[in-house]
């Protein structure tokens, strides 16, 4: 039995953070796990910006609505779906993720809490566990089930590495160049065609 492990953002769906530093003008929001490898370091630099700027979580959902999956994922994933069973590994949060997760029909999501004071700016975030994208793939290997992750960030490379098969999509060239033991793919369909081809 195999199962289809992926990243969100990235790979499904648009980075949520340049669409926030887009939408704000705010260019340092710009920063993501493509950029920085350490996810504590980025996500301080990321809230102590917020709570300067008093951007609220409510905000930052009125822009996610806004968003859309990138152009093909949902035909990508609803054809994956057909064939194994998927789970989102994802670095995001509940609270960023309900907007647009519905738009891909709601698949099996796993990631992260924000918490937020009464007058709605983030505070802080709770991590569902470290280094969840690795230790989700270890357990399903551990019952047997065989991995085919693919992601496009650092904070997918331990799952990669974990996976029976790593598959890197649509990374920037930093991470294409300091992990070229990944296959690399630009296209739903080359990444449709190679995950068919590891089962």
């Amino acid at each position: 039995m195999h199962v289809i492990c992926l990243d969100l953002e990235g790979v499904l769906i648009p980075e949520i953070w340049i669409n926030v530093a887009e939408e704000t003008g705010i260019k340092e929001l710009m920063k993501t796990t493509r950029d920085e490898p350490n996810y504590d370091k980025l996500m301080k630099f990321r809230l102590e910006i917020l709570e300067n700027s008093g951007i609220t979580l409510d905000y930052i959902q009125e822009i996610i609505r806004s968003m859309d999956p990138l152009d093909g994922a949902i035909e990508f994933l609803t054809s994956i779906q057909k064939k194994f069973p998927v789970i989102i590994l994802s670095d995001t949060f509940s609270q960023f993720s309900k907007p647009i997760i519905e738009k891909l029909h709601n698949p099996t999501l796993f990631c992260h809490t924000l918490e937020t004071s009464e007058s709605g700016i983030i505070t802080g975030w709770n991590i569902r566990l470290q280094d969840h994208k690795r230790k989700t793939v270890e357990y399903l290997k551990s019952l047997n089930f065989t991995v085919i992750a693919s992601g496009d960030s650092y904070n997918d490379i331990s799952m990669l590495e974990a996976a029976n098969s790593g598959l890197l999509f649509r990374a920037p060239i930093n991470v294409i160049d300091e992990f070229p033991q990944f296959p690399h793919f630009t296209e739903y369909n080359d990444l449709l065609t190679e995950i068919i081809a590891k089962t």
